[in-house]
């Protein structure tokens, strides 16, 4: 007999604006809101002409459905309301009035006619052939205007559209995104099942459970173990199953399966996904390879911004789930990493694919011809900074990685406390009985070593306050009224007291520089959560649009940049990784207003290392770093490496070079 309640989260999300963020973190929230998160919606077709929006949008997929404005709004939602900002919120309940009041009679949302699209037929599903996959992301991001609107439309709305799933479910399975992305909806109907008690969600969410693809067998043996590219045929990589966002999105699913079923997945299987992933794709910044498809782990294959922001949002949800604060760490590596490298540090432009050795972004000619190609699938302006480089996905969906990332930075506790999980400068309020509860964490970390809790009730109350402690952490202690604790690294610390007043809590987390072997057994360095890559000094230049795009204003307006290298990049370090003190030269500056640019990085390490001649540029990407160690001739320079997060070129796994 199946059980008919879901199996208790480990922690217990809290309500968007019950978090805030404070210092740095919430300038980083005000760059992206004015730039192109604030102003998608005034400007581009996409989104401003929406049919989802009562527009008329000339875009290939009208006659079923497109995801573009529900990935927009389920980051515009938290990225609005965390930051308390009147026009984005006008944005938001203008969107959210417009959607709910237009939903049909049989119950779907959004634009979609009842007919097959003769060009991508591959992305129908049947709902009447309509497309139920941008429903999903749609989903998320009305339960979060839920939590700060208690509008009951919401939860009417969703459950009309269930009602009409659960009717078309039953006699045709998914197919296409939906059928892979199947996990993204069961968190919204688990939170639906939740609020209402109708255990007919619940079954719903079993059977969409049963009819989508089985990431569970995929991962027990894992087919794509290397890039796989058909040298014969444009694009014949592609697939549904090797498309990176797709395993992006399945890394929380061994969590989510958990939920219904127990004892069939654990934490240990989630774990092992992430590894797999690691071993065969893996990227310096936690990140896996795929540009379009799973690439390898060659640096300069890419990574795809849609990947980054849904790993990032994966990783959450395992927190919660699991409660492991392994998944904490590596979303703390992403987010600080891999997250700003994407955008320029205006977050005007952004790029569809970053590298983890990119030391050129431009054209890489036509993709067509095997011979000049280093990317699997993408066009030849995948990593270029621009509106729209690629496809339209990331420009839309962007917007989710650091309101996300604030939003599950606390959590809950069972035993009524609170858990700082991923740390960031935040601010929690909340009322436990009739007391008010304040927690901040003032820190400029992860610039810095630091940590400080304060804890502020207006009355005394008893309750536990734990915080993550990373693995990398070199002995780690807290300090509370003069008296300083040992702190276990990797796990979490919870303290509970009779609290009252105020109460200051320090905490040292040290950080020692890291080597890690990469491929071609090259090396990457980092410091804490952050990875460090060569600082190169860059030239953008602006290119037209392409041909099919030249009478379109906002093309002419936003145009690509391509960026290029104005000093020497193929280095190999001269580093010895087993006495990193004697080679390497720490620098720490004051933290300004954008920490996540090439100028404004707050932190350097000064290496020594020697130039590679034979280490050049191909296909417009970097070669592959030659195996280490190597030996070279050429003088001994003095290298600035800074945050990865703060550079737009870089180069982050480097050749080592041969002793004498």
């Amino acid at each position: 007999m199946e059980n008919k309640k879901l199996k208790e989260l480990s922690f217990i999300p809290l309500s968007l604006g019950m978090i805030q963020p404070i210092g740095w973190i919430l300038k980083q929230l005000q760059i992206q809101a004015n730039g192109l998160s604030g102003y998608l919606d005034e400007f581009w077709p996409p989104i401003k002409n929406s049919k989802w929006l009562g527009g008329e949008t000339k875009h290939k997929s009208d006659d079923i459905c497109d995801e573009t404005v529900p990935y927009w709004l389920d980051g515009l939602v938290p990225l609005a309301y965390l930051l308390r900002n009147k026009s984005l919120i006008n944005k938001v309940e203008k969107a959210m009035d417009y959607i709910i009041e237009h939903q049909q009679k049989d119950g779907w949302l959004g634009p979609g006619v009842n007919k097959t699209n003769n060009i991508t037929g591959i992305f129908i599903t049947n709902f009447d052939n309509r497309d139920i996959w941008p429903v999903f992301p749609l989903f998320k991001a009305m339960i979060q205007y839920y939590e700060v609107s208690n509008d009951e439309r919401v939860i009417n709305t969703m459950k009309k559209w269930c009602k009409k799933l659960d009717e078309y479910i039953d006699w045709n399975s998914l197919r296409s995104f939906n059928k892979f992305r199947w996990q993204d909806l069961l968190i919204s109907l688990f939170w639906l099942f939740e609020k209402t008690g109708d255990d007919w969600i619940l079954n719903l969410a079993r059977r969409v459970d049963l009819h989508g693809y089985k990431w569970l067998k995929y991962f027990l043996n894992f087919p794509y173990k290397e890039k796989y590219v058909d040298q014969k045929k444009f694009c014949s990589g592609w697939a549904l199953d090797r498309h990176v966002v797709n395993h992006a999105m399945a890394i929380k699913v061994p969590g989510i399966i958990h939920r219904l079923y127990p004892s069939l997945v654990n934490n240990d299987f989630a774990k092992n996904l992430i590894m797999t992933l690691d071993k065969y794709h893996g990227q310096a910044t936690g990140i896996f390879s795929g540009d379009e498809c799973l690439a390898g782990r060659m640096p300069s294959q890419g990574t795809e911004l849609c990947a980054v922001v849904e790993y990032m949002y994966s990783l959450e949800v395992l927190i919660y789930i699991f409660g492991d604060p392994f998944y904490g760490d590596r979303l703390e590596k992403i987010a600080y990493n891999a997250l700003p490298a994407t955008f320029s540090p205006d977050m005007w432009t952004h790029q569809y694919i970053q590298q983890a050795n990119q030391v050129i972004c431009c054209e890489t000619g036509d993709i067509r011809n095997p011979d000049n190609r280093v990317y699997t699938t993408n066009s030849p302006r995948a990593n270029l900074f621009g509106l729209e480089p690629n496809f339209l996905c990331c420009t839309a969906n962007m917007h989710q990685g650091w309101p996300k990332f604030i939003t599950h930075s606390w959590m809950k506790t069972h035993d009524g406390g609170y858990a700082a999980v991923a740390l960031a400068p935040t601010r929690v309020e909340d009322k436990i009985g009739n007391t008010n509860v304040k927690i901040e964490l003032i820190t400029d970390y992860p610039f810095c070593e630091e940590l400080n809790f304060i804890v502020t009730t207006d009355q005394p109350i008893e309750f536990p306050f734990t915080f993550r402690v990373p693995k990398w952490a070199y002995k780690p202690t807290v300090e509370i009224d003069g008296k300083i604790t040992n702190l276990n690294s990797g796990s979490y610390h919870s303290i509970k007291r009779l609290w009252s007043d105020t109460t200051q809590i320090k905490v040292k987390l040290p950080m020692n520089i890291i080597t890690e072997r990469r491929y071609n057994n090259s090396i990457s360095l980092s410091r804490g959560p952050l990875i460090y890559s060569l600082k190169i000094e860059e030239e953008w230049k602006k290119i037209l649009p392409l041909k099919e795009k030249i009478n379109d204003e906002v093309s002419k307006k936003y145009l690509d940049s391509e960026i290029y290298p104005l000093t020497d990049w193929n280095y190999a370090l001269d580093i010895d990784d087993k006495d990193l003190a004697k080679s390497i030269e720490l620098k720490i500056k004051k933290i300004n207003d954008m920490p996540f640019s090439p100028d404004g990085a707050p932190i350097e390490i000064k290496v020594k290392g020697r130039k590679i001649p034979e280490w050049k540029i191909d296909k417009n990407a970097a070669a592959a770093p030659p195996k280490s160690p190597i030996s070279s001739n050429e003088p001994l320079d003095e290298l600035t490496l800074i945050p990865y997060g703060s550079s737009n070129l870089r180069v982050t796994e480097f050749p080592v070079l041969r002793k004498s």
